[in-house]
C-alpha cells in the first residue's frame, strides 16, 4: 500500500525542507514530524540523537512512510549511515531513509569557482566533519571550513532573526569563517534554521561570496531518486496532503510553523517510543 513520504526534523527548520520539497513536487503526500520537545539536537551526543531519530523514523513508518527524509543536518550527520546499514536491514529492508547533507555536497562542485568552501552548521554538526567527508568524497580537490553556530537557532525559534541583536550574532560567524579562509567564494547554510536569517547573512557577506541553502538541491535531489527508482515512487502516495506532528504542544509548534511556511496548519500530538 502507498503511504506519504516522511521528514523528520529535530525542531521547525525541517520546514524549511518540507517547503522547498512541495514546491518542485507538491502532488505528493506528506508527514512531517518535529521532535520539538527534545530539541536542539546540536549539542547532542551521537548515541543520543541516534537514538532519538530512531525512534522518530519508527513512529513515520507506523503512519504508513516508505521514505524518510531527516530533514536535520545534526541527525543527517550523527545518525543516517547506523540507520541505513544497521537498522533498515532488520526493520525492512524495502523502506529507505536519506538525509540532507549529501544532495549540498553533490551540488558544490559546480557552485564554487576558488574550490574553497565553507560551512555555517551547528556545534553537532562541524564536530562531525560530515561536509568535509561528503565533499572531499565527491571533490577531492575543494578545501572546506566550518565555523559553528550555537546562537543562530535560537535566534530563530525565539522569533529573534530580525531583531538588532541577530545582527551581532550572524556578523561574528560570517566574520570568523572568511577570516579562517578568505578565499571562500560559497557557504552552504549546513542547519535548516539558517535561511530564516537569510537577510542578515545577505547583509553581512562578503561581495562575491555565493550563499547555499539546501531547500532547493534536496528537492532536486529526491525528485532524482524517485525518478530513478520508480518503484519506491510508486509506493508514495499523490494526494497533496500533508499532516504535521510534533511531541511538543501543538499550538505552539503551530505558531512557529506559521513564520517557517506562512500558511496555518493543523497540527497533532505524538508520543515517540523511548
Amino acid at each position: 500500500m502507498s503511504g506519504p513520504i516522511g521528514i523528520f526534523d529535530s525542531g521547525y527548520g525541517g520546514l524549511t525542507i518540507l517547503h522547498g520539497i512541495r514546491q518542485l513536487l507538491p502532488q505528493y503526500d506528506y508527514v512531517y514530524l518535529g521532535d520539538n520537545a527534545r530539541a536542539p539536537y546540536g549539542p547532542r551526543s551521537f548515541d543520543v540523537v541516534y537514538q532519538f531519530t530512531r525512534e522518530a523514523v519508527l513512529k513515520l513508518f507506523e503512519y504508513g512512510c516508505h521514505l524518510v527524509i531527516l530533514g536535520c543536518n545534526t541527525a543527517s550527520a550523527k545518525a543516517l549511515r547506523t540507520i541505513q546499514q544497521h537498522d533498515l536491514p532488520q526493520i525492512d529492508p524495502n523502506k529507505r531513509v536519506l538525509g540532507i547533507i549529501r544532495p549540498t555536497a553533490e551540488v558544490i562542485g559546480s557552485l564554487t569557482k576558488s574550490r574553497h568552501v565553507g560551512v555555517l552548521a551547528t556545534e553537532g554538526t562541524i564536530k562531525s566533519e560530515s561536509y568535509n567527508l561528503e565533499i572531499h568524497k565527491l571533490h577531492p580537490d575543494i578545501v572546506v571550513s566550518g565555523v559553528a553556530c550555537p546562537f543562530w537557532v535560537p535566534l530563530v525559534e525565539y522569533n529573534e532573526a530580525d531583531s538588532p541583536g541577530a545582527d551581532y550574532f550572524v556578523k561574528k560567524r560570517i566574520d570568523e569563517i572568511m577570516r579562517k579562509d578568505p578565499a571562500i567564494d560559497a557557504i552552504i547554510l549546513g542547519c535548516t534554521h539558517y535561511p530564516l536569517l537569510m537577510p542578515k547573512i545577505l547583509k553581512y557577506l562578503p561581495m562575491g561570496v555565493r550563499i547555499v541553502p539546501q531547500g532547493e538541491y534536496v528537492a532536486e535531489s529526491l525528485q532524482q531518486y524517485l525518478t530513478r527508482h520508480p518503484q519506491m515512487e510508486s509506493q508514495c502516495s499523490q494526494g497533496g496532503i500533508v499532516r504535521y506532528l510534533t511531541t511538543e504542544n501543538p499550538e505552539k509548534f503551530k505558531e512557529s510553523a506559521q513564520m517557517f511556511l506562512h500558511e496555518s496548519v493543523e497540527v497533532e500530538s505524538v508520543i515517540l517510543n523511548t
